[in-house]
């Protein structure tokens, strides 16, 4: 355990009562005892690299090349992806894969190279492999994007899991994005990133790393191309970076390097290159794509720990309801179980729960409900009796169930990497579709459990099924909310086939996009929480993660009314517009910060549901092709250096650029702007990029700027319209539509729209199977001088 670890125990039993600390107390002596007992102590290692080659067999998509001391597997995909693994490594099993291995590319062949080498040539990539086992990602040109030195094991003498490290080195101008939820990023600066999903223990700010979700999936952009790197690992790992540089030390380029060590498991890699949305449309092919939220879920949600009872959800809908703010969803705690215990409700403070969800969901209010994966250890519990039945509890080395302790007390933890144990959970959803609700929080699932001292986890030395391979917890704890979040997505498509599911979890790890999406989870109060909270939002969304949001105003404290301001401001243009906080925070009610900040946030949420289209458009266009709602600046022109480096500012979609204010005090801010026309979406005012800007922003609105061209689907009062911001002189646009029907399954149309100058005028005409067609919605034109 390191200090860190120490600080995040102490943090996480300071919220508990005195009864449950000594339980926690208890919990860890147990977890330690169980760890002493269960792993075997690491015998003296010996080292190991490939060595020279020895032999190579050819075959679909590339072939082996076999070496003195260890094998490479090279295959280049039909979709263009490319897996390399050492050690016989297959590119399954997977928790990332969606549909098993992708078909190898026929016209991929390995060929000679040379200095003895080899090489795998296809239409997006070249793989070279030396004679000693460095693996090089070259583009179709042959410049060199990524080189793997050869990977270096330590294996232990007495057999077991062998660690492995690898080291790349990557072009000087490089820029390192990804590896999960960061909140010091979105671009990685040099450093070391831990892979192991963590529970920081109250909240965090942009120094705390780990936090809940953590994938060895890395984006990286130079001047020559993008590509993604991904290590399909589990187990524990840390990956660090070195950011190269342009002209260092006399004049010369310092490489970028990174250097991925893993505690066990494969050394099999997956690598994409392309422009940053063809590489994001072949990994969502890969790791399958994104879960489409309900519409609903595209709107405002108002959640906080400590509603307590029935009576005070109505009173803060009804302060929406009196004020006339749009409000979407609630979202309920812990505090509505009975005793802290996950399925239940508590009768006394929620005495007519199916009655409030459906009155809510007549005024188009949906509930959503939080779901932990603890389950109560005492018998005569419904719930602990019937998973000790299907024996769907993690188990320890002596085949005991393993016990933590969490908000119920003594708990035990369902094993969802066992698939019987996946269909069990999947069928307690029925109880809260019965109660009303209409969507699912997964929380606590990193998993948590409260620790005194060490981890505040599973026992490492746990059992878990891992699909009938079996392993321990080491193995499994990264993918552990993975795996429930699927536990929860086919139980809802089950239960309720006609309905989209919505599910979004804490915790996760790569492919978790295709159930659902997360939150930033415990976010602090604080400037420096605003802004890790958009870093948290972009990195996600790189690592194939369209669907994530903050606690709007942060999750502890009380937010000053300009904190919470500029807070709502940003979280009215990401995808999960969700307030949210701790049960001893201050309020997260607009009204709560006096009538200026009110006023300015029903513009917020206003402008939101004027957008509404647009969101159901990008969401539709994730699903589609794995593109994120919220994307850098950089997205269109990676070769851009300065806008690499630019981050406190994204684009929703292509059509707008939204530059948040994330300091005390801010009246204005400089934005750098992509090539290109941009048309400040209030004044109308018009700037040309590539540059720099600077743009008022009174506390009434964040600066939002529209793409010259841009055709943009937005709510009007009779029904959908096209906002079109009109192109440059003697150039065109566009702009896509989807009009989703609602929460169903019915594949939903698009609609494309080009924008161009004719006869002196924007004309705005639908792309058919015929040419140009009339649009058939209401049109208007911006940027004319408006």
């Amino acid at each position: 355990m390191d200090g860190r670890d120490l600080v995040r125990s102490v943090k996480a039993v300071g919220m508990v009562g005195t009864a449950r600390r000594l339980r926690t107390v208890r919990s860890s002596w147990r977890r330690w005892r169980a760890d002493a007992a269960g792993l075997s102590a690491r015998s003296a290692e010996r080292a190991r690299v490939p060595g020279p080659v020895t032999k190579v067999e050819p075959g679909p998509g590339g072939g082996v090349v076999r070496f003195a001391r260890s094998e490479l597997r090279v295959r280049v995909t039909t979709g263009g992806a490319v897996f390399w693994g050492w050690d016989g490594a297959e590119p399954e099993p997977s928790y990332a894969l969606a549909c098993g291995s992708p078909e190898p590319d026929p016209r991929a062949v390995l060929e000679p190279d040379k200095e003895g080498g080899w090489r795998v040539v296809s239409e997006r990539t070249t793989v070279v492999v030396s004679r000693h086992g460095s693996v090089e990602l070259r583009t179709p040109g042959g410049v060199m994007l990524r080189r793997d030195l050869p990977p270096r094991w330590w294996e232990p003498a007495g057999g077991g899991e062998a660690r492995w490290v690898q080291r790349s080195e990557v072009a000087a101008d490089a820029r390192f994005f990804g590896l999960g939820g960061r909140s010091g990023g979105p671009r990685l600066r040099s450093g070391t990133y831990r892979l192991w999903n963590t529970d920081p223990g109250g909240s965090f700010g942009p120094g705390d790393d780990p936090l809940y979700i953590t994938m060895p999936v890395q984006m990286v952009v130079a001047d020559a191309g993008t590509h993604l790197v991904f290590h399909d690992n589990t187990w524990e790992g840390a990956v660090s970076l070195r950011e190269g540089a342009v002209g260092a030390g006399s004049g010369h380029d310092r490489a970028g390097a990174c250097e991925v060590r893993m505690d066990g498991g494969p050394l099999r890699c997956w690598a994409v290159v392309g422009t940053p949305a063809r590489v994001l449309h072949t990994w969502a092919s890969l790791t399958g794509p994104p879960a489409l939220p309900p519409t609903w879920a595209l709107g405002h949600h108002h959640a906080r720990w400590g509603f307590g009872s029935e009576r005070e959800v109505r009173r803060v809908v009804a302060g929406y309801r009196e004020r006339g703010l749009p409000l979407d969803a609630v979202h309920l705690d812990i505090d509505h179980y009975a005793a802290h215990q996950v399925f239940t409700v508590d009768k006394e403070r929620f005495p007519a729960l199916p009655k409030l969800a459906r009155e809510l969901h007549e005024s188009g209010i949906k509930l959503v409900s939080i779901v932990d994966p603890a389950v109560k250890a005492e018998p005569g519990v419904e719930l602990y009796d019937s998973g000790v039945k299907a024996e769907a509890f993690v188990r320890d080395a002596a085949g005991r169930p393993v016990r933590g302790v969490v908000w119920a007390g003594e708990s035990v933890f369902p094993d969802f990497t066992d698939p019987r144990a996946r269909k069990w959970w999947s069928g307690l959803y029925e109880e809260r579709l019965e109660q009303g609700f209409a969507g699912f929080w997964h929380d606590m699932n990193e998993p948590v459990s409260f620790a005194a001292f060490g981890e505040a986890t599973l026992p490492r030395s746990a059992r878990h099924s891992l699909e009938g391979l079996g392993g321990d917890h080491r193995e499994a704890h990264n993918v552990y909310g993975l795996a429930m979040a699927r536990a929860g997505y086919e139980g809802l498509r089950s239960l309720l086939p006609e309905k989209r599911p919505f599910v979004f979890s804490r915790s996760g790890w790569a492919g978790m996009q295709r159930y659902g999406g997360t939150w930033s989870g415990d976010v602090s109060t604080g400037w420096p929480g605003l802004r890790a909270s958009l870093s948290l939002v972009l990195g996600l969304g790189l690592c194939g993660v369209p669907y994530s949001g903050p606690d709007v105003g942060g999750f502890d404290g009380s937010p000053s009314p300009e904190l919470y301001l500029r807070w709502f401001q940003l979280g009215a243009y990401l995808p999960l517009f969700r307030t949210h906080a701790a049960i001893d925070a201050g309020r997260r009610e607009p009204w709560e910060f006096g009538t200026e900040v009110l006023g300015h946030a029903r513009v917020a949420l206003d402008e939101r549901r004027r957008l509404l289209p647009y969101f159901v458009t990008l969401a539709h266009l994730a699903r589609r092709t794995g593109a994120p709602y919220v994307r850098p600046v950089w997205w269109g022109c990676p070769d851009d250096r300065a806008l690499r480096d630019c981050e406190d500012a994204f684009l929703l979609g292509d059509s707008l650029l939204v530059a948040p204010i994330l300091e005390d005090g801010a009246r204005e801010r400089a934005v750098r702007l992509p090539r290109g026309r941009w048309y400040d979406t209030v004044t109308g005012r018009a700037y040309e990029g590539p540059g720099r800007v600077r743009l008022d922003a009174p506390l009434s609105r964040v600066p939002v700027l529209a793409r010259a061209g841009a055709v943009i689907p937005v709510r009007g009062d009779g029904g959908v319209e096209l906002e079109v911001w009109a192109p440059v002189p003697g150039g065109t646009g566009g702009g896509l539509l989807v009009a989703d029907a609602g929460d169903g399954w019915e594949e939903a149309e698009l609609e494309r729209f080009t924008a161009r100058w004719s006869g002196g005028r924007v004309l705005v005409e639908r792309e058919g199977a015929e040419g140009e067609r009339p649009v058939g919605l209401p049109v208007r034109v911006r940027g004319l001088g408006d």
